[in-house]
């Protein structure tokens, strides 16, 4: 058991050098969600949602967060395992030492740990630049989200790969589900203008109660944080590892 760890560890250490070291990956993941964070920001800063009894930047910082843990984790895995089945990276794996265990507690604790590092460098720009205060007496909250929110998505990004059927079609299949979750969910237009039925249909999906535990956090005002919003996030990633359990793919689509 102790090898089976050490295998997990050393392949953990191999993703987040790979990961670091390859510029696309990190500007995608990491430096994306801060243009956007500084975009609105920038665009609509100085404004107020009257709705909300707080400035706009207040509001996109929980929203930022929501984007970033949604893209080190599922947009983030979704492509990248999918991208090393299709190359033969998995099934040359399967021929190792290495548990496919450790190989899957690798890649998500890469996510996670990138998911953390997005967290502090979002709430620290909305501090310092944008006079967000920080919500130290949740830090309780903010944990469980984290842990909830990532390990959820995490699942959900590896149930995804496993019905990506090539790697060119890894982007365009991930970001078309991704992209209009992001806005109907309220993490680019405030929620208080977005229609009542659309924020239904949002609820459905795991995006804005992860959005909700974030906004309740930051903005008290919006009322207390509701643990419920946690469960339905946890809920979708139970569903996807399920589906991951039956779908995932060790060999290219190609070859079988």
């Amino acid at each position: 058991m102790s090898s089976a760890l050490a295998m997990a560890w050393h392949q953990f250490r191999f993703d987040q050098k790979v990961f670091w070291r390859n510029p696309p990956a990190v500007g995608f993941t990491v430096l994306l969600p801060v243009i956007f964070l500084v975009l609105l920001a920038s665009i609509f800063g100085g404004g107020t949602i009257h709705h909300y009894r707080i400035d706009v930047d207040t509001y996109y910082v929980p929203a930022i967060l929501t984007l970033a843990l949604v893209s080190s984790t599922m947009v983030n895995l979704s492509m990248s395992v999918t991208i090393a089945r299709e190359d033969g990276i998995l099934k040359r794996g399967r021929g190792t030492p290495l548990p496919p265990w450790a190989f899957m507690a690798g890649r998500v604790g890469n996510s996670i740990v990138v998911s953390l590092v997005m967290l502090v460098v979002v709430t620290a720009i909305g501090a310092i630049v944008y006079g967000v205060s920080v919500p130290w007496s949740h830090a309780g909250e903010i944990a469980a989200t984290v842990a909830v929110g990532a390990t959820s998505f995490c699942a959900l990004g590896i149930a995804l790969s496993g019905l990506i059927p090539s790697a060119d079609a890894a982007a365009p299949i991930t970001q078309l589900i991704a992209l209009p979750l992001y806005f109907i969910s309220g993490v680019f237009i405030p929620q208080n203008e977005i229609p009542a039925g659309i924020l239904a249909v949002a609820d459905v999906f795991p995006m804005r109660p992860l959005f909700e535990c974030f906004f309740a956090i930051w903005v008290p005002s919006a009322g207390s944080f509701d643990w419920g919003n946690l469960a339905v996030v946890a809920a979708w990633g139970v569903g996807g590892f399920l589906i991951a359990m039956r779908t995932f793919r060790w060999v290219p689509r190609a070859a079988t």
